[in-house]
């Protein structure tokens, strides 16, 4: 066993088994926002590496045997989280814990025949959530592809609000104009919530001036996101066919999510069985079995025509360089799966497109949920998302009782700096709240922020 390197932090007592990419992805934010965590693994490198960056307990061992969760502490943990590389693994591990401890458990399952099954085996086991993250980056890339251009697109309030991410092209209508004349001569039905410059963020106010080159997110009704886009000059056409190249887990999830959209979708995979099996899931996409990175092979299968590219092998280098030639022979809307490295900065300048990260989406949901377990008083986290590199947080509260900031104007509440009350969905109806406006009992509230680690909705007051 590895001891902790200092005392215990107020916060929950979590167990993460598996220290993979969604596990030390876990444990560094959660470490971070002050949770008392224990890391159970078999491998004992990853463990001593983990424990040496971060104040935590670490177990060498099976994460499903009972001695191992009783020597980590399950009787007075929490929560636990099984993200290991095997579904059956984490469900056997949730399952000993509901059975020990009184905590509650969230498991990481993958495999599709289980996707099916997710509401019954989580009533059945006693689960607090299951997560896939191979569907969650598809539903990721096919919102993309549906509205392409976009860099990024996260939905809130039950999908009728959503968060879009874009860059100001050259000669567009938005380079030098301020926040204010936007909303006062263009629309005041979206609200500009973050902005991009020169590696700097900014949660921008009225007076703020918009420039060529600066990567924005903006938040609007989802019917109005379209309209916004093309009052400032955007092509905002979903793609029509889609070019995937890798046929694993996400590649499936993805495909049934075009095919039902009515786009069409060829599949490049070099594993000739798994092709065979493709064709059988998804009988209206084009499986073709051969090698991916093979430049021959990608002219001959129409790369140059393609409206869109999406790069899901299991090997974020190909994907990047997938990507990279993508861009250079066709004007396809390419989107990018990144699931190991670490190198954000480079990453950035390199021009990927939309990049898909499925251990960040893993990790928020999770992070969102060990939050509102945190806060059970006035409000509770719906959905959280970090943006522009974690440097910026939107959030999703509901609002279950009166507090300091209920039944107030917005322009009276004293905001922290550097946050923004982004929109307000009140009984279905979304807000693009102003001054005037004010939350009331029963909403949820989005706030867009550089704050970390807000919890309940009052956090949002100096």
């Amino acid at each position: 066993m590895l001891k902790k390197k200092g005392p215990a932090a107020q916060g929950l007592k979590i167990i993460i088994v598996g220290c993979g990419k969604v596990g030390s992805t876990l444990v560094q934010q959660l470490s971070r926002e002050g949770h008392d965590i224990t890391i159970i693994d078999k491998d004992a490198a990853a463990i001593t590496e983990l424990a040496n960056l971060y104040d935590i307990m670490g177990i060498v061992g099976n994460g499903a045997s009972y001695s191992v969760q009783i020597e980590a502490g399950i009787k007075n943990a929490d929560l636990l989280i099984a993200v290991t590389d095997s579904d059956e693994l984490n469900l056997l591990c949730c399952t000993i814990a509901k059975r020990v401890g009184d905590c509650s458990a969230i498991a990481r399952v993958r495999t599709p025949d289980y996707s099916q099954e997710v509401g019954y085996l989580r009533d059945r086991l006693g689960l607090a959530m299951i997560i896939n993250p191979e569907l969650e980056a598809a539903r990721e890339a096919a919102r993309i592809l549906y509205l392409p251009t976009a860099l990024e697109v996260n939905s809130f309030a039950h999908g009728q609000a959503e968060m879009i991410k874009f860059k100001i092209p050259e000669g567009n209508i938005l380079d030098g104009m301020t926040i204010a004349y936007l909303g006062q001569h263009i629309t005041n039905a979206v609200l500009i919530c973050a902005i991009e410059r020169g590696g700097e963020v900014y949660i921008p106010s009225g007076d703020f001036r918009m420039a060529e080159g600066d990567v924005l997110s903006f938040v609007a009704p989802r019917k109005m996101t379209r309209s916004f886009l093309e009052a400032v000059g955007f092509k905002t056409n979903r793609v029509k066919n889609a070019m995937i190249i890798g046929g694993g887990k996400s590649a499936y999830y993805l495909a049934q999510q075009l095919i039902h959209m009515g786009i069409e979708v060829k599949i490049i995979e070099i594993n000739r069985a798994r092709c065979e099996e493709l064709s059988i899931l998804l009988p209206k996409a084009i499986i073709i079995n051969g090698d991916g990175t093979d430049e021959e092979l990608l002219k001959e299968e129409g790369i140059h025509y393609t409206e869109s590219f999406v790069a899901l092998t299991g090997i974020d280098e190909e994907n990047i360089l997938l990507t990279l030639y993508a861009k250079q022979v066709s004007k396809a809307k390419v989107i990018t799966k990144i699931n190991r490295i670490t190198f954000k900065g480079v990453i950035n300048q390199l021009d990927l497109g939309s990049v898909v990260y499925p251990r960040f989406i893993t990790s928020e949901a999770i992070i969102a949920y060990v939050r509102a377990k945190k806060n059970s008083t006035n409000s509770n986290i719906e959905t959280l998302y970090h943006m522009f590199d974690s440097r910026v947080e939107a959030i999703e509260f509901r609002v279950d009782q009166p507090s300091a900031v209920t039944d107030r104007a917005l322009m009276n509440l004293p905001l922290k700096k550097n946050l923004l009350v982004a929109c307000i969905n009140r009984n279905g109806r979304i807000l693009i709240p102003t001054g005037q406006d004010c939350i009331k009992v029963g909403d949820t509230v989005m706030i867009v922020t550089k704050h970390e680690g807000l919890v309940d909705i009052r956090n949002i007051l100096e």
